[in-house]
């Protein structure tokens, strides 16, 4: 789509599946779980379609176990901790997000990250990443996480800007839904970890954006 007349003063963005491609390590670290039950690797798509559904959702996909079935606490925390040994062996920010970030910090302009992702593994993975955003917030650092709007309030209250004045960037329908609920501009990303059967242009955005090539160029202005 074409730049919206008014640009954002604060970027926020989701991490897995949004700002960074982190899909191959937890690609190999879910894998890796099937191996430890003796069954055979599961091809790498339907894996990353999993990926922004979290730890459970990958336990379940690999061994079936239900978040709430015998087993599985124990399966997700051998997922996570062969996922924690090589957390950045693969893991990349989407081009050509990182020239938008440096262009956005040339200029002295806010962003900042808000994941459900638990800190244990998202700051590492961004330092690994060498990303500075100007605040992290995480699955772990509030008593509640999206859908709820308090994470994006409290990314931007440390960043001294207003809602109104965000856009947050999500590819699940839980970052559209905070971003609503949190009086930002709610920006929905095709290029994300979206299941086969998800239409993400029917979530209920203010912006769509199927490529990141896309999204940058609105941002830019070129």
């Amino acid at each position: 789509m074409k730049a919206p007349v008014s640009r954002p003063g604060a970027l926020l963005f989701d991490l897995d599946g949004t700002l960074v491609d982190t899909a191959p390590d937890l690609a190999r670290a879910t894998n890796a779980l099937r191996t430890h039950h003796g069954l055979a690797p599961l091809d790498y798509p339907v894996i990353r379609a999993q990926v922004s559904n979290g730890g459970s959702a990958l336990v379940t996909l690999a061994l079936g176990l239900a978040r709430e079935a015998e087993g599985h606490d124990e399966a997700r925390a051998f997922l996570l901790e062969a996922y924690g040994r090589t957390i950045a062996a693969e893991s990349r920010v989407f081009p050509p997000l990182d020239r938008l970030l440096a262009d956005w910090e040339a200029r002295a302009r806010p962003w900042g990250i808000v994941t459900n992702k638990p800190r244990a593994y998202a700051e590492p993975l961004i330092e690994a990443l060498r990303l500075t955003p100007g605040v992290l917030i995480c699955a772990d650092d509030l008593p509640v996480k999206k859908p709820s709007p308090e994470p994006l309030w409290e990314a931007a209250r440390r960043l001294r800007t207003t809602a109104s004045d965000c856009w947050y960037i999500g590819d699940h329908l839980r970052d559209v839904q905070a971003a609503r609920a949190a009086g930002m501009a709610a920006v929905a990303v095709g290029y994300g970890y979206i299941e086969e059967d998800d239409d993400y242009r029917a979530w209920p955005a203010d912006f769509w954006f199927e490529t990141g090539v896309a999204l940058v160029e609105a941002l830019l202005g070129h």
